[in-house]
């Protein structure tokens, strides 16, 4: 979806959108609002992935300051993302900085649940201004 508002598919002969890949590691079923959890994509990289509000993220799993992995830190009610080794924050649903000492905004990625399932492909709309919406 261009909103990156999670797809979600119930049942039937539903398939992965185009270009989207399974994550390893994780079910839809298992993600808990307000948790961050670790999840690898076909190729090896691992993205930190959660939901808010009913909404599925992901991103690359690393803070573009120091390279910790984020899926180590906190997400909260607000939809702010925190790094937990240097505080940095940013908005879930898209990415942005919202407090150093990070400058550089995330690497999204879109988020489909089909079938218990999540896909991603690398998120293609474009961000959102401010908070964490």
């Amino acid at each position: 979806m261009s909103d990156g508002a999670p797809a979600s598919v119930g049942s039937g002969d539903a398939a992965a959108p185009e270009g989207a890949v399974l994550l390893g590691g994780i079910t839809a079923d298992e993600v808990q609002p307000l948790q961050l959890y670790r999840a690898t994509m076909p190729n090896g990289t691992a993205l930190c992935v959660g939901v808010h509000e009913g909404r599925f993220f992901a991103v690359k799993d690393y803070c573009p300051h120091a390279e910790f992995p984020l899926s180590e830190g906190t997400l909260y009610a607000n939809g702010e993302l925190e790094c937990c080794w240097h505080g940095a924050r940013f908005a879930c649903a898209s990415g942005k900085v919202l407090r150093g000492p990070a400058e550089s905004d995330l690497v999204r990625f879109e988020v489909f649940a089909v079938n218990g399932d999540l896909y991603v492909r690398r998120g293609t709309a474009p961000l959102q201004s401010g908070g964490a919406a």
